[in-house]
């Protein structure tokens, strides 16, 4: 039987490499920002599924309250400070793509002379 949690790490290896694929096979400017966003997604969903626990419960402690299995929030509060960053990284990258086809008119990554290496 296929167990919830690895449903949630196939998935998120499958954007991850998605979003790599994309990084590597495309030209256009704009995929490879939206191929990078795909994998931030796939690399979020996957600190998430590590801190799940199958029968978990909340990890709020009260008075007389058993010492069961609690869900880590760790990662959850990585992931939240990551999707504020990724949001970021995006919004720069955006500018950064506008700014170029600004500069040299395209934004086909083989045309850019002075961005080759």
């Amino acid at each position: 039987m296929i167990s919830t949690a690895q449903i949630l790490y196939a998935t998120s290896f499958a954007l991850i490499l998605i979003g790599l694929y994309a990084v590597v096979t495309q030209r256009n400017l704009i995929r490879i920002v939206i191929g990078l966003n795909v994998s931030d997604v796939g690399i979020n969903l996957l600190l998430v599924t590590l801190g799940f626990i199958d029968g978990g419960t909340v990890p709020i402690f009260a008075p007389g309250q058993t010492m069961g299995l609690m869900v880590d929030p760790i990662p959850q509060a990585l992931v939240l400070t990551s999707i504020v960053i990724g949001f970021g990284v995006t919004a720069l990258m955006l500018t950064l793509v506008m700014r170029i086809y600004a500069h040299h008119g395209t934004i086909d990554a083989s045309r850019l002379r002075g961005l080759k290496w």
